[in-house]
């Protein structure tokens, strides 16, 4: 049985049912007391109300608004609820809490890099609007160029900590890309590197990679960067079922020596919750022996080898030398990059990488431009 107040508010079993922004909206008892401002400690901004504790199923004995607060009395409880119609407005039709890190991409293609972001290391270490700005086309376009980096170790994580934190791997906090005598990655050779996500047969592989060139005066090695949502943007238009097959199908990687033997299962294409490509798992050299249905991969290789082909085209490859002094950073979900093989006797050629991660440099953004729901 229910009852109406004077503001049309009424009451049921389950939950109640208000006027907000001229209509009418429906709201669960226990999501109500749940989410009663008072559940939270300010200090800490978690919430302290233990929903479990309570003896009984909430139910409200009355509700009325007041003023702009929809106000509670609860039935079982000795607690009155007070919460914000235009808040609970906000909440009504059951959609996400509106992410200001969730922001269109913006797909970029071969000639992209005279546009490509550009900030001072000076500038992203002092100035919160550069900052800003920085992770902003770091979200929108996926990469940006650090110049002026200092000539040491440091200069690189103090960059990636002003993102997030340093994300080890199985190979180390920190890897130095350069001619190894024994090499354990193609890497670490004078090799052409093919176009690639890093670390794919992590099961949950770093999302940021920083690349800080300390030194390159090789012949050769010129960089290769191609954005994977341009690419897969275009193929879900030419193959709409070979994006299926590569956006649904998790496939082996592995990365195997001595002392380690790292596997995952990933999918070429990964969508997000908007169901829009927000990247790639892509590397041949690390693809494991496919250990699935031969008949199913008479569909999946060929898709693969299509969309393989068509990430190879000079439409969507930037090719250019990163200069000594300047760290590339990019999302190493979207963004594909290899190099030019190039003359090892010819000069020096050092870079200096890292990892954070993606989720990290989101949560940065966010408190750069929102109040959040709990700053005083």
């Amino acid at each position: 049985m229910t009852q109406t107040t004077e503001a049309a508010i009424s009451l049921g079993e389950k939950g109640l049912t208000l006027p907000v922004s001229n209509r009418s909206a429906y709201f669960n008892y226990y999501w109500l007391r749940d989410n009663d401002p008072t559940s939270f400690n300010a200090d800490t901004r978690e919430r302290s109300f233990d929903i479990f504790h309570l003896a009984e199923a909430p139910v409200a004995k009355s509700a009325s608004v007041e003023g702009d607060a929809l106000v509670i009395d609860w039935a079982n409880e000795d607690h009155i609820t007070r919460m914000p119609l235009a808040w609970l407005d906000a909440y009504a039709d059951g959609t996400r809490r509106p992410d200001p890190a969730d922001l269109p991409r913006r797909p970029w293609y071969g000639d992209h890099y005279p546009n490509v972001a550009r900030f001072t290391h000076t500038e992203v270490m002092s100035d919160p609007t550069k900052r800003r700005a920085w992770l902003e086309a770091m979200i929108v376009e996926g990469l940006a160029v650090i110049k002026d980096m200092p000539d040491s170790d440091e200069g690189l994580t103090e960059l990636a900590r002003v993102m997030g934190q340093v994300r080890p791997t199985f190979f180390g906090d920190y890897f130095d890309v350069k001619t190894h005598i024994n090499p354990t990655n193609t890497a670490y050779t004078a090799s052409a590197l093919e176009l690639h996500t890093d670390t794919p047969a992590e099961e949950h592989a770093p999302g940021i990679q920083l690349l800080h060139m300390r030194a390159n005066t090789v012949e050769g090695g010129r960089n290769l960067f191609g954005d994977g949502v341009a690419a897969a943007n275009d193929y879900r238009e030419i193959d709409p079922e070979g994006f299926r097959l590569l956006a649904e199908t998790d496939v082996p990687f592995f990365c195997e020596h001595d002392d380690y033997d790292m596997r995952s299962w990933q999918r070429i294409i990964e969508l997000d919750q908007h169901g829009e490509v927000s990247g790639l798992t892509f590397s041949q050299h690390m693809l494991d022996l496919m250990d699935l249905p031969q008949e199913f991969l008479d569909d999946w290789y060929p898709a693969f080898c299509r969309f393989g082909k068509l990430l190879q085209d000079d439409k969507y490859i930037m090719r250019f030398t990163l200069q000594a002094g300047e760290c590339i950073v990019f999302d190493n979900h979207r963004i594909v990059h290899g190099r030019a093989g190039y003359t090892a006797s010819s000069g020096d050629r050092y870079i200096r990488g890292c990892y954070t991660d993606r989720a990290e440099m989101r949560s940065t953004y966010r408190a750069l431009v929102s109040e959040g729901r709990f700053k005083r």
